[in-house]
């Protein structure tokens, strides 16, 4: 595809057929030259390109980001046995569009050996900026010079869109740990509209190391705290998996139909299982890069949640004494 069609009995070659201001048909050919699939690092080449594989799932686990979420408006929406509901069945949709079309999208229009793309991502020249956007790069790459603008101002949408929400779900979290007296009391202030101004005021610190961004030096950190919110949503997925395995549990032994309640999972709970293990492996395999060779930074940045985490727990049961509650005891209601 992208080459001129010759035709013996006139000996010259037709026009390529046109789709871009090249017009250059290239459809799936960087799937052949070079690949899907490339070489982290110079080893053999299946396993650097399964070292390659493992090195994006971190930026994976840091995008995947969302369904969680939902829930946590649950306790202010009107009627969440129906709109939670439509906004779970919405995610599937999502993630089919926009994650999994998304990523088909970049490896049809950008090749992996692009230059400005090795220059941006791999020597971190510019990849905090929205010249760093593979479409953006294409774009250019085929001359075209409008579209790249729009790209930009969906980006800023799209950042506008996320960082709103990133804010509501951090002041909620910060905010319900006061309640539960696992921080500082005096956060619990709120507002007459009911804002928990102090929590707010704490979570807006946090975007300014955003700023970090703009050094080449201090992109480090930037690097650093990206690996640990990976790791913590990493975490995060592990224990509504584990939640939900449990609740099924509790259905179960209640004699609880889910098919009546408002929602229902179906393959359960073999898709809570499934995804419990996929999980552990990309929380255990991800941050691979950290022996190879050894980096005491490396491994803190890639296992730091999952350590603090599974210390944490261990912690709360022994000082806590709480133990896990049987099926029949769970409350369901």
């Amino acid at each position: 595809m992208g080459c001129g069609l010759y035709t013996p009995a006139h000996g010259r070659a037709l026009p390529r057929p046109s789709g871009n201001p090249q017009g250059d048909a290239y459809g799936f050919r960087y799937w052949n030259n070079p690949g899907p699939f490339v070489s982290q690092a110079a080893s053999t080449e299946a396993l650097g390109q399964f070292e390659g594989f493992l090195s994006v799932l971190a930026v994976a686990a840091f995008v995947i980001v969302g369904p969680d979420y939902i829930t946590m408006i649950a306790a202010e929406a009107k009627h969440p046995s129906i709109y939670i509901k439509t906004a779970f069945k919405a995610v599937y949709l999502r993630f089919g569009i926009f994650f999994i079309g998304s990523a088909l999208a970049v490896g049809v229009v950008l090749p992996s050996n692009d230059p400005t793309l090795q220059q941006i991502f791999i020597n971190g020249e510019g990849s905090s900026t929205a010249a760093g956007s593979p479409y953006v790069i294409a774009m250019t790459n085929m001359g075209i010079t409008v579209l790249p603008h729009i790209v930009n101002a969906l980006l800023f949408t799209s950042i506008l869109s996320a960082g709103n929400t990133y804010t509501y779900c951090s002041v909620r979290c910060l905010y319900a740990l006061v309640v539960q007296g696992h921080a500082p009391s005096f956060l619990k202030r709120c507002t007459k509209e009911g804002i928990p101004i102090y929590c707010f005021l704490v979570t807006m610190l946090f975007p300014f190391l955003s700023f970090l961004s703009l050094s080449n030096g201090s992109a480090n950190a930037l690097n650093i705290l990206l690996s640990l919110i990976a790791g913590g949503g990493l975490v995060n997925y592990v224990v509504i998996s584990i939640t939900y395995l449990r609740y099924y549990n509790a259905c179960k032994v209640q004699g609880v139909t889910r098919r009546n309640l408002p929602y229902y999972g179906y393959f359960q709970p073999y898709g809570a299982w499934i995804s419990l293990v996929l999980e552990l492996l990309v929380a255990i395999g991800y941050g691979y890069s950290a022996f190879t060779p050894w980096s005491v930074q490396g491994f803190f940045a890639n296992y730091t949640m999952q350590l603090l985490a599974l210390i944490l727990y261990i912690f709360w049961k022994v000082v806590k004494k709480s133990k896990l509650k049987e099926g029949s005891a769970v409350d369901l209601v």
